[in-house]
């Protein structure tokens, strides 16, 4: 099984560019957000959300890909806790390729304001400088790019045969 995981201070991109990837390469799709949100566990405390309901997620996730056995798993969040990174690689059986995407704060500002349901300025900020504390896998600056560019950037990393 292949693993492509996309991670990322919020509105950098993340979700927009593994939704097209996952159209170019078959892969099943799998946003952390959309896990947190549907099972309670996206509550935010003083630092963010525990390292332990992200771990909870990935036990949610770990446990759909075993049903569905998909050749290729994209995985999309923030991941900016050890405990869930550390778990993703130790448990998710198969090749990883990890992407860290970047962005100046002021840009991912500028995008969140742009969503369909934007999520507070201080929020984006928070995040951002949690998962700046870390760098995981290849880092793609996203500043100045097209959407269409970094998703070609990252399709280029992949050991696939499909279309590109």
């Amino acid at each position: 099984m292949l693993f492509v995981i996309i991670r990322g201070p919020a509105a950098v991109g993340k979700s927009t560019i593994s939704k097209i990837i996952v159209e170019n390469i078959g892969a099943l799709h799998v946003s952390f957000d959309d896990i947190l949100s549907k099972h309670n566990l996206g509550t935010v405390e003083r630092d963010g959300i525990s390292a332990e309901n992200f771990v909870r997620g990935n036990e949610i996730a770990l446990d759909m890909i075993k049903q569905l056995k998909p050749k290729i798993v994209m995985l999309d969040g923030c991941f900016y806790r050890d405990e869930q990174m550390n778990y993703i690689l130790k448990n998710f059986i198969g090749k990883h390729f990890v992407f860290t995407l970047k962005a100046k704060v002021e840009e991912c500002i500028i995008r969140n304001k742009e969503r369909g349901s934007p999520i507070p300025e201080n929020a984006v900020r928070d995040v951002f400088k949690l998962v700046s504390k870390r760098d995981y896998g290849i880092i793609i600056d996203t500043s100045g790019k097209t959407i269409n560019q970094t998703v070609k950037e990252i399709l280029n990393y992949l050991p696939l045969k499909k279309a590109r």
